[in-house]
């Protein structure tokens, strides 16, 4: 019987050529594992800002917080403090979870990944984070013709990507 560790592991496997399916014949394996290495990576950072945020403000006594529903403008008064913390910022509309539920009907998706992208990067400029930040998605081309022919055919790859990684 496999252990726990096992099962993730095959579970993790499992979605991936799941994923792998869905773009087979569109994306190279190589492009196929930054695509994939990328979107988990982006989906790992705002889950751990999010877990980070949400877990000091419930200490402090405020148990309905979170994080990922607040406003960008009510978030930027965090920035500075949480780039010194954490060495990067996204706004809550940037986090994993709300760009992958508005993705189906966001006609420019390839442009908001780069934008988020292109921000968590920025954000860390100018800290001690900053080496760790800089190009780290430059591999996940969000408007390589290898994704598809057009905009909306790259955006279809794009959402199935994000809703594969989104539900492992």
């Amino acid at each position: 019987m496999p252990t726990t560790k096992e099962q993730q592991r095959n579970e993790l496997h499992k979605t991936i050529w799941s994923i792998a399916d869905d773009l087979r014949g569109s994306v190279d394996g190589w492009d196929f594992k930054s695509y994939v290495l990328g979107t988990m990576f982006y989906r790992y950072i705002s889950e751990n800002l999010t877990n980070y945020i949400n877990d000091g403000e419930r200490r402090a006594g405020n148990t309905d917080f979170d994080y990922a529903r607040m406003s960008d403008e009510d978030a930027e008064v965090a920035r500075e403090g949480l780039i010194e913390e954490k060495g990067f910022f996204m706004f809550p509309s940037e986090l994993f979870c709300n760009v992958r539920a508005r993705a189906p009907r966001d006609e420019n998706l390839n442009m908001t990944l780069e934008r988020v992208f292109k921000n968590i990067e920025n954000s860390a400029k100018g800290s001690v984070s900053e080496n760790s930040f800089a190009g780290l998605f430059d591999d996940f081309d969000v408007n390589s013709n290898k994704l598809g022919a057009t905009v909306a055919k790259c955006n279809e790859k794009l959402v199935k990507l994000l809703n594969g990684v989104g539900d492992m």
